[in-house]
């Protein structure tokens, strides 16, 4: 089972636990994440890094199932504990892309963060997710920075 956190003070406060006194980047998948991202960053104790990436994944309100890369990350992540800011989780295809894409860069982790799992059967990949904001019925969404179309 996921562990549900109430919210960004709980889940900031679990991460900057786990990683303190190390390196540690927060990347955003834009444009959707950013809110959310800003609000957990705020609330972690510890000096961090921000870093986004952008991919497109949808095509109006579906997901194409393919993920394209279209910005990587400024910052070096070699030896750097990652924290994947994601808006929502639905098939799960683009964090799982994300996570590997990442691993690949020799980071010493790669944990991931969702402000919303999606209760689906429309789910195509099974993903731990780390730390999850809520849990909601498979509806679209749109709001507090996730947009429409990416």
């Amino acid at each position: 089972p996921i562990p549900r956190v109430p919210w960004q003070s709980q889940t900031s406060g679990q991460y900057q636990r786990r990683v303190h006194g190390e390196q540690l980047i927060i990347v955003g998948l834009l444009k959707g994440s950013f809110m959310f991202l800003s609000e957990l960053a705020k609330r972690i104790n510890l000096p961090v890094k921000v870093d986004m990436l952008t991919v497109k994944s949808y095509q109006g309100t579906n997901s194409t199932g393919n993920v394209k890369l279209i910005k990587d990350l400024d910052l070096d992540p070699t030896g750097a504990h990652i924290l994947v800011c994601e808006d929502m989780i639905d098939t799960g295809r683009t964090l799982i892309w994300h996570q590997r894409h990442l691993e690949t860069k020799n980071t010493a982790s790669v944990k991931l963060c969702t402000l919303v799992r999606k209760l689906t059967n429309r789910r195509k990949v099974n993903i731990k997710i780390d730390y999850c904001g809520f849990e909601c019925p498979d509806l679209f969404l749109v709001g507090y920075g996730m947009d429409y179309a990416r």
